[in-house]
């Protein structure tokens, strides 16, 4: 009798065990330390973006201010995995992440993300109406959605799954646009942004980065 309720008692056991690690609350993941990823950042990041992510050549996006969560993303699309091509495709930032874990690369978004942005401004005032509708009101007929709809009304973002746009450089817009309606940038969401920007002009897509560019 005792060697039939041994197994018993040890499944018993076994079960008791394994609710219990179910039931354990699931581990936060890490969100990255700012003080870590300034050692990066204000060094090498800082050769192209600027020691607090203000970069100031057009070519080189604004960092400062920028969600942590997109930052990490897109840094974890730059780098390649098991030898296969990163999921987006820049020849300098590509070898930039390469060494860097994902640790570091939570770090370095947590940090840039505390910076704050200084700002770029519209420069075009024969364009800021066009802009400014695009912006807030979309085409319908051309079924282009407000870009605030997903940006919010004054380019921020929305954490986690829309960037912040407002304030960045309006060149540096119009290329990830163009970018997003040729293909050669492919890494947004369900193909989100690649099916808004085939249906922009290159003039609507200039209105819209200079408008963004103010933005505050």
């Amino acid at each position: 009798m005792k060697r039939l309720l041994l197994p018993s008692l040890m499944a018993a056991l076994m079960a008791v065990v394994a609710v219990a690690h179910a039931n354990e609350p699931a581990k936060a993941a890490y969100k990255g330390d700012p003080a870590k990823g300034q050692a990066i950042g204000s060094t090498v990041c800082a050769a192209c973006h600027n020691a607090d992510g203000n970069s100031t050549v057009a070519a080189n996006p604004k960092l400062a201010g920028q969600n942590a969560d997109y930052l990490y993303k897109q840094m974890a699309n730059f780098k390649a995995v098991d030898g296969k091509q990163p999921e987006r495709v820049n020849a300098i930032m590509n070898g930039m992440i390469a060494p860097y874990t994902d640790e570091q690369m939570r770090d370095l978004a947590a940090y840039f993300s505390v910076q704050t942005q200084k700002g770029e401004v519209a420069k075009n005032r024969a364009t800021i109406e066009v802009g400014q509708k695009l912006y807030r009101a979309g085409n319908m007929a051309k079924g282009l959605p407000a870009c605030a709809a997903c940006h919010g009304p004054a380019g921020a973002g929305m954490p986690a799954q829309y960037p912040r746009i407002g304030g960045q450089f309006a060149e540096y817009i119009e290329a990830q646009l163009k970018g997003f309606r040729d293909e050669s940038r492919a890494n947004d969401p369900n193909k989100m942004m690649r099916m808004i920007a085939v249906k922009m002009t290159d003039p609507e897509i200039k209105a819209v980065s200079d408008y963004v560019a103010g933005l505050r």
